[in-house]
């Protein structure tokens, strides 16, 4: 009897450690400060981190909750307010039975470099867990995964440590953003 009852339990304890721990990420901001803003190709890359960051909060486990594009527009008040506004994006994604939301942006200061930028806030408080950057070179779709694949491990850290980075060389591509998004 204490045998099955300790069973018992332990399935609970694995289940419990088990249980996906649900994020929401927005689409991330583009904030181009060069003297030719918003080309074509940096809105391209830009559209293309949201997707590609889920894929690899999914390959750690992670459970990434969809975020329809007009829930986060009504709930952004102009640019950089969820970004700045925790307790707003937390709102947005407490509705979605999200555990956690990314708030995201594409700072480029430059064209010789760019920082992808994360706010990993605490849906049940609304408290900011972690501000990220990972700076990427140029914007060769490589380096952009890799600074994705860095800005995962990061937020990983702060979650369930579970994420391993891909060997070097991984074959990929940026997926091509939807028109609606861009």
């Amino acid at each position: 009897m204490k045998t099955l009852y300790f069973l018992l339990l332990l399935a609970l304890s694995i289940a419990q450690a088990c249980a996906d721990t649900r994020i929401a990420v927005l689409d991330f901001e583009l904030n181009d400060m060069t003297m030719k803003p918003r080309i074509a190709e940096e809105v391209a890359r830009t559209a293309s981190i949201k997707p590609l960051l889920e894929g690899e909060l999914k390959s750690a486990g992670y459970s990434v909750i969809a975020v329809p594009l007009a829930a986060q527009q009504q709930a952004n008040s102009g640019f950089g307010y969820l970004f700045d506004h925790d307790e707003v994006a937390a709102a947005l994604a407490k509705t979605l039975g999200a555990d956690y939301v990314l708030v995201g942006r594409l700072h480029k200061p430059s064209f010789l470099f760019a920082y992808l930028m994360g706010h990993l806030i605490r849906v049940k408080d609304g408290r900011l867990l972690g501000n990220y950057i990972s700076e990427t070179k140029g914007g060769d779709k490589k380096l952009t995964l890799k600074a994705i694949e860095s800005l995962t491990v990061k937020i990983d850290a702060d979650l369930d440590k579970r994420y391993t980075q891909p060997p070097p060389g991984r074959k990929g591509s940026l997926p091509l953003p939807s028109p609606a998004r861009l």
